[in-house]
């Protein structure tokens, strides 16, 4: 998967709204929002909220971490 429907995918896996999710990772809901429109991609900071989050849920985190390795701004659409 890429990287947008993996975060999507994790968001909506915890039944959260955008703004709920970004408010668990201290981001803003447009952060988010570019995030699973393929805009832009978590920052290093992002992720390592992102995987705490995973954590603390029991979710799975390879599968991110590797979509965001992989992924390119713009590109693998």
């Amino acid at each position: 998967m890429i990287l947008p429907e993996e975060i999507k995918r994790l968001r909506t896996r915890c039944f959260l709204t955008q703004e709920d999710f970004a408010k668990k990772l201290g981001v803003a809901f447009s952060t988010v929002n570019r995030w699973e429109q393929g805009k832009s991609k978590p920052n290093l900071v992002a992720m390592k909220n992102i995987k705490a989050f995973c954590e603390e849920n029991d979710i799975p985190y390879a599968d991110i971490e590797d979509a965001w390795l992989n992924y390119k701004v713009g590109g693998n659409r």
